[in-house]
């Protein structure tokens, strides 16, 4: 049985349109909507990966909003794919930083780690929760 989509991370970049083309080109997300801002940053985008999705903004810092550099310690963003190696290719060839490569887990899937064009860190796997 897979879990149903009923959370969606959101992130706030300091340039949330060049992020909607690196999420895609680096990632393989596909945009579903984009909401400008008065000045043209991205207000709200929201991209999806299979039946997962994200949303993203151009981060406003007179809105409380602030882009960390790195996600502390220990927090991360899953996401099952089923080609671990070819995925952190197509990662890597969009200047993704790889922290630890493809290799097989204890308990039979494959996954890497990555960090996104902002440090933002992400692990993509064949395991896949609930299924």
């Amino acid at each position: 049985m897979s879990l149903p989509t009923t959370m969606y991370p959101y992130f706030a970049y300091r340039d949330g349109r060049e992020a909607l083309r690196w999420l895609a080109d680096a990632f393989g997300f596909t945009k579903t909507v984009e909401i400008p801002g008065p000045d043209g940053e991205i207000m709200h985008a929201e991209m999806t990966f299979g039946d997962a999705g994200i949303m993203l903004c151009t981060a406003r810092p007179e809105q409380g909003q602030t882009v960390s550099m790195r996600m502390p310690p220990g927090v991360g963003i899953y996401v099952n794919v089923e080609d671990v190696d070819a995925h952190c290719e197509r990662a890597k060839a969009a200047g993704a930083t790889v922290v630890t490569p493809p290799f097989d887990t204890e308990w039979g899937a494959r996954q890497y780690r990555v960090l996104d064009l902002d440090g933002f860190e992400w692990t993509f796997g064949t395991y896949r929760p609930g299924g």
